[in-house]
């Protein structure tokens, strides 16, 4: 039986698109629902959580599956759940494979520094999943029943890799002041080159000289009346992007 966004636990973000904050790192991930198809943006942080990210899409679609996967950025608490997802597309920058394969270590030890159980990051980096579609500049997916989102190799900024996706709006007509304009606006999904819940994280694989552009390149691709969601916490507008964009440019001295 179907359940509403609501009764799943998950915000429901515009028509056929929700979001889900998970516990631990306040990871956002997202789900966008076509006809017989459906795109999962991100998968959590291990194997239990792709699991339970799984089954709650699986309520969503009244029994359907998730049948794509778009990993936004190549960090353990964004792609350790993505074996959960047997038998989907797995979509990421151009250049995340190899990072989920020469750096599988690093990602297994990085997620123990944070605080996850050593037997389970072991398990989820032994299981990585590589994408099988690399993003180089955009590509649009279709998912059936009118819903088309577009994935856009946005980065470097936060990482090497980084890949935004967007769900585009339908247009509207002014009302009057009981009846504001109708329609639904873009809703970008940012992975990490956005942070809400706390200060933007700039690890060793960040390329902080690139992340301003990259957020101009959100910018552009949303505009100004989109609904942005950041890879940890809530969802924003544009002006909270600029502001992050500018404090970024200040942080790491380039314009």
């Amino acid at each position: 039986m179907r359940v509403t966004w609501e009764e799943a636990g998950w915000e429901e973000l515009g028509p056929r698109v929700g979001g889900c904050r998970l516990p631990v790192w306040d990871c956002t991930v997202g789900l966008v629902v076509g006809e017989g198809a459906a795109l999962m943006i991100d998968a959590g942080s291990g194997l239990r959580e792709g699991a339970r990210l799984r089954t709650e899409a699986q309520r969503l679609l009244g029994g359907g599956r998730v049948t794509h996967l778009a990993l936004t950025h190549p960090h353990f608490d964004h792609v350790f759940g993505a074996a959960a997802f047997a038998g989907v597309e797995v979509f990421g920058a151009v250049g995340l494979e190899r990072v989920l394969v020469d750096g599988r270590d690093e990602l297994r030890a990085d997620a123990v520094r944070n605080g996850a159980d050593p037997d389970e990051a072991a398990e989820a980096a032994d299981l990585l999943v590589r994408p099988r579609h690399p993003v180089s500049g955009e590509w649009t997916l279709d998912l059936g029943g009118g819903v088309q989102v577009l994935l856009a190799n946005v980065g470097p900024g936060h990482t090497g890799h980084d890949l935004a996706v967007l769900v585009p709006g339908s247009p509207g007509a002014p009302g009057g002041p009981e009846d504001p304009r109708t329609g639904s606006p873009e809703i970008v999904f940012c992975g990490d080159l956005v942070e809400e819940s706390g200060e933007p994280q700039a690890g060793p694989d960040a390329v902080p000289t690139r992340w301003p552009a990259a957020l101009d390149r959100l910018l552009a691709l949303g505009g100004e009346d989109a609904v942005y969601v950041p890879g940890h916490g809530a969802a924003v507008d544009a002006g909270f992007v600029r502001a992050q964009r500018d404090a970024l440019a200040r942080r790491f001295g380039v314009s």
